[in-house]
């Protein structure tokens, strides 16, 4: 009796090959849904300033030392989110916003701003703003603000510490 293996091999080749493109699809929404769940720790849509990273103190994974790091979870569910990012004279910073699939939606430094305040609106599609707001529209809901501020002298660091708090992180 022959058995004809072509259909099966076959079957077999497109099986494998959807379970590894679904794979590829599903592993960034796993990941970022799970840093969400850790950094934001009961807080959506504000942000969450920490310390700077020493070896027993490190907030997210391979921190630098000389970086003061604050985050916000956001979930555009009810409106869109506000940034409203406080500038820090003589010092590198930026705001980087992360969307649900771990893909980089916007990035803004004091090098683009001109050392002015940053104004983001985080959007999805007809969503209204504010006048005063870039708009920085997302595909999804949920997702991460980070801004990054260089330390280099810690000596500097309270005085950094509070201006960066007088950045929000609020829905509209």
């Amino acid at each position: 009796m022959k058995r004809n293996w072509l259909l099966p091999i076959f079957v077999g080749l497109i099986t494998a090959g959807a379970v590894w493109h679904g794979t590829l699809l599903a592993t960034p929404y796993a990941l970022m849904s799970a840093a969400l769940d850790k950094i934001a720790t009961g807080r959506i849509n504000t942000f969450v300033f920490t310390q700077l990273s020493t070896a027993d103190n490190q907030p997210i994974v391979r921190p630098s030392p000389d970086l003061s790091y604050s985050t916000c979870v956001f979930d555009l569910a009810n409106g869109p989110v506000l940034l409203d990012i406080e500038p820090v004279p003589d010092h590198y910073w930026s705001i980087s916003i992360f969307d649900a699939r771990t893909d980089v939606a916007a990035v803004r430094s004091d090098r683009d701003t001109g050392g002015k305040s940053a104004r983001l609106a985080l959007t999805r599609e007809g969503m209204a703003i504010p006048k005063g707001y870039e708009p920085v529209e997302l595909r999804y809901d949920k997702g991460l603000a980070l801004i990054r501020i260089l330390t280099t002298d810690a000596a500097d660091y309270p005085t950094i510490d509070a201006i960066r708090r007088k950045s929000t992180c609020k829905q509209l």
